[in-house]
């Protein structure tokens, strides 16, 4: 049965709804799933669901459909109380669109043709604090690239945590809220030497490991010490095309990483690409100098040191990665299971060099990000 509508169609079955948008696309929704999700069984001010899906019918069928205003008003067989459904909200939640909250990912492969300051969000500390709609714009973007950029944020240590705060909320770690990235004589962990750094994302021995990563540069070394991000799921997704068994073997095998100094003892396991359960990447971890032995069959070694072989020697590839100097009072704001970051040799001997950083929850910031799109819609967005 169907019932044209003003600019759109519906058609339903006894089992499912279909709404024929007028750009063209079609959204099917299933009987199940509409019962499941009628309005009158939330609760008014929370919105949480007042039912459990074994109070639900367990075949539910449609009898009617009746199009009034902006709304849809299904009647069922066996029910006396009808659904009402707004079109935006079906529109929003049909299962071909991305999940509430998700923002879209803009990939970037070519890392070595961009310029940060172009290419990127790069904007000063004073606009992103002016007005939510500068905030908004700057976070989607990070979200959205998986890197963003400040400027003019001050040398002065609480700077850090001041401006984190507009981002997300800082995670505490064994290095308390904020670590600092200098040379230290007999460092527990490279990243205070002056060693160069080849592409990682930071503690995959941790759980959770953490979402995002922000730096703060307090003192910038005139010679060496360049940044370097690649954008992991990029990388991987080339892998994915070129070499799908390689892909496919790094997908499926988990990887031990390991941590320990004197206040810490750290340890968990994970692969180092990670999918959803549609099969998309949602997580890269790789740090080779945390990678604990592997535990693996013999028969199995081979393999997965080939495909672990070709991802690495695609990390090095200078064509993947951003390289930039960052100077005093920038901040760096990234994705650490996404954006890989590395650092070129300096002297610290010669020249001073001083990052502070912390980690950010990724459930704040996606949650700031969606707050604000929310809050300060973009005008002709819905």
């Amino acid at each position: 049965m169907s019932q044209s509508l003003p600019s759109f169609r519906v058609s339903f079955t006894p089992h499912a709804l279909t709404v024929h948008w007028p750009d063209g696309a079609s959204s099917e929704f299933a009987s199940l799933w509409l019962r499941d999700n009628c309005p009158v069984d939330r609760d008014a001010h929370s919105g949480q669901r007042l039912t459990d899906v074994v109070d639900l019918p367990e075949d539910p069928q449609i009898r009617s459909v009746v199009a009034r205003a902006d709304a849809l008003i299904i009647e069922w067989e066996r029910d006396s109380r009808p659904s009402s459904f707004e079109l935006g909200w079906l529109s929003r939640h049909a299962w071909t669109r991305p999940a509430s909250g998700a923002a879209a990912r803009r990939l970037w492969l070519d890392g070595a043709s961009k310029r940060a300051s172009q290419d990127f969000a790069w904007t000063t500390l004073e606009e992103v604090r002016a007005t939510p709609a500068a905030r908004r714009d700057w976070l989607g973007r990070l979200l959205a690239d998986g890197i963003a950029f400040l400027s003019g944020v001050p040398c002065e240590e609480d700077a850090l945590l001041e401006t984190a705060a507009l981002i997300g909320r800082v995670a505490e770690t064994n290095y308390g809220q904020v670590f600092d990235v200098r040379f230290v004589p007999q460092p527990e962990n490279l990243a205070y030497s002056d060693v160069g750094l080849g592409l990682h994302t930071d503690n995959p021995y941790r759980e959770p490991v953490p979402g995002f990563q922000a730096l703060h540069v307090l003192a910038a070394s005139p010679e060496g010490g360049a940044s370097l991000f690649a954008d992991g799921f990029a990388i991987a997704e080339q892998l994915r095309a070129t070499a799908p068994e390689h892909f496919a073997r790094l997908t499926h095998t988990a990887v031990g990483f390991h941590y320990r100094s004197k206040d810490a003892e750290l340890y968990a396991e994970r692969p180092l690409i990670q999918l959803s359960c549609g099969g998309q990447i949602s997580a890269v971890h790789y740090n080779s100098r945390s990678i604990a032995p592997l535990r693996l069959p013999p028969p199995e070694m081979a393999p997965f040191y080939t495909a672990y072989r070709h991802f690495a020697a695609l990390l090095r590839e200078p064509r993947f990665q951003l390289r930039l100097h960052l100077s005093d009072g920038d901040l760096v704001a990234f994705d650490n299971q996404r954006i890989l970051h590395g650092r070129t040799a300096f002297s610290s001997a010669k020249f001073r060099r001083h990052l502070r950083g912390c980690y950010l929850t990724r459930d704040s910031v996606c949650s700031e990000g969606a707050l604000l799109q929310r809050n300060y819609p973009i005008a002709g967005s819905s």
